[in-house]
């Protein structure tokens, strides 16, 4: 076995040295720096045209989220008022729907699984209004800029 090795090797050196004496390249594994310079450079560019995509898909799905947990928070809101007999007041807001008021006879929650859902997808309480200037009750957000109108991720999103 050890000749075996001994002649993969020597047949090795002697294409190595036949390759110097002829003048052809030398062939070797691995990339040149050209190489990964371009591939970089492609690789660069195709994040430059995606990036923005991207980060505007991430904005709408937050808006898009919001709507969705409004949506689930009033019909929670619903399920509370048919056991309590009211919505809850704006004092104990929409906190009422995780936790206990303690007032509230009938009540019968959580109606909301994680007290993580009275936030909005920007990590902010969701405004509740009661009696509301929409309906029985408000519930909204601000959306990304946290302020009153706006446009894209700076909408407002509520229940109306």
């Amino acid at each position: 076995m050890e000749t075996d090795v001994n002649m993969a090797d020597e047949a090795e050196t002697n294409e190595a040295e036949a390759d110097e004496q002829s003048g052809a390249p030398v062939r070797r594994n691995g990339f040149t720096l050209v190489e990964i310079l371009v591939v970089l450079g492609i690789l660069t560019f195709l994040a430059l045209i995606v990036a923005p995509q991207v980060i505007g898909y991430l904005d709408r799905a937050k808006t898009d989220t919001a709507r969705l947990e409004v949506e689930n928070i009033a019909a929670a809101l619903d399920f509370y008022r048919l056991d309590v007999g009211a919505y809850p007041s704006e004092e104990q807001g929409i906190d009422a729907l995780v936790n206990d008021p303690g007032d509230a006879k009938g009540w019968r929650g959580p109606y909301l699984k994680k007290a993580e859902a009275i936030d909005d997808p920007w990590q902010r309480p969701y405004r509740y209004k009661m009696p509301g200037e929409h309906g029985e009750f408000d519930l909204f957000t601000y959306g990304a800029d946290d302020s009153e109108g706006g446009e894209d991720e700076n909408q407002d999103v509520g229940n109306w």
